[in-house]
């Protein structure tokens, strides 16, 4: 990768004879969402921290814009805005006061800051809220506030601890949107960190699995589950309109089919499995013969089955 904005070389952090963060490299590109996946307890803060110049490794660095974040935390904490899991507010201040409060302490220029924090309230969907106090505002409204604390100082990075913890699922569809849509239109490189699997795949470019300090496996998530399904056999299930049992004949039509491993009929639907992409093939079969089509389904491996698929091999190596 040509200048990463990320650069994690061989970053290590040991609390006594215990590895946090055990000899990790990673390389993460401008505009690129990484998501950080792995159980509590993995290390995922810890390298966040040492990402910040917040905490020291042990051995190796962690380059951020081009800085070493041991050497020069300020200068990091200038290009990259970090939003931890629970974020705090003044409740008895407005939004936009304590937006405009956060514009002070980062050094905003008076005559700028009211202009700039109406610009990010609307930014982050706030507009109607911001003269709300924020002890009123909901989990959500707050993830969003902390968005528009980031937002303000105009980082080049958002980093992103555990972001939908507490969010209600109509909470968190709006702010992963959120995140994507400012990271595509400001160009933002975004690191999340979460254990929670479904809404990383929704939203990352990348994933990496960290387990007990070591990043274990990282790649786009059709290029983790082509590693550790390629050889496993495709499921495709098509739904039909009418009981198969007036069809007699489709099940050996589909066993003649190169490929095709084993056919199961229900009543309403087929699955077959097969050892290549041939749903094509399947289909066009299926309506040669009249049967009238309803739905057409193929397995498709998402993180949770990478998860626990990883997990269940990482057991067997140790």
């Amino acid at each position: 990768m040509e200048h990463p904005v990320i650069e994690l070389e061989g970053l290590t952090k040991r609390y006594g004879r215990v590895k946090a963060v055990d000899d990790l490299s990673l390389s993460i590109g401008k505009g690129e969402i990484f998501g950080l996946i792995g159980p509590n307890g993995a290390g995922k803060t810890t390298t966040i921290l040492m990402m910040l110049g917040l905490s020291e490794p042990t051995g190796g660095r962690a380059m951020v814009c081009g800085i070493d974040a041991t050497r020069n935390p300020i200068a990091v904490k200038r290009k990259v805005g970090y939003m931890p899991d629970s974020v705090g507010f003044y409740d008895n201040m407005t939004a936009l006061e304590n937006l405009q409060f956060i514009g002070r302490l980062n050094g905003i220029p008076e005559q700028e800051i009211i202009e700039r924090a109406h610009r990010t309230m609307q930014l982050v969907g706030l507009s109607d809220a911001m003269h709300k106090k924020t002890g009123a505002y909901s989990r959500g409204m707050k993830q969003r506030l902390g968005l528009a604390d980031i937002l303000i100082r105009e980082p080049e990075v958002m980093i992103l601890d555990e972001p939908t913890l507490g969010i209600d699922p109509s909470g968190i569809q709006e702010f992963l949107g959120l995140v994507r849509r400012l990271s595509r239109q400001q160009g933002l490189t975004v690191l999340l960190s979460s254990h929670h699997l479904h809404h990383m795949q929704q939203i990352c470019d990348r994933v990496g699995i960290f387990v007990e300090g070591k990043l274990l496996m990282e790649g786009d998530i059709s290029s983790i589950s082509g590693k550790l399904f390629g050889q496993e056999p495709l499921l495709v299930t098509v739904t039909v309109q009418e009981p198969l049992s007036g069809w007699p004949s489709v099940e050996t039509a589909l066993r003649e089919l190169t490929g095709v491993r084993d056919v199961t009929i229900g009543e309403n639907s087929i699955g077959v499995t097969c050892g290549s992409e041939i749903t094509p093939a399947i289909v066009r079969l299926m309506v040669e013969m009249g049967i009238g089509i309803t739905g057409v389904h193929r397995k498709a491996y998402g993180l949770d089955d990478i998860y626990a698929r990883f997990f269940e091999n990482h057991k067997k190596q140790v």
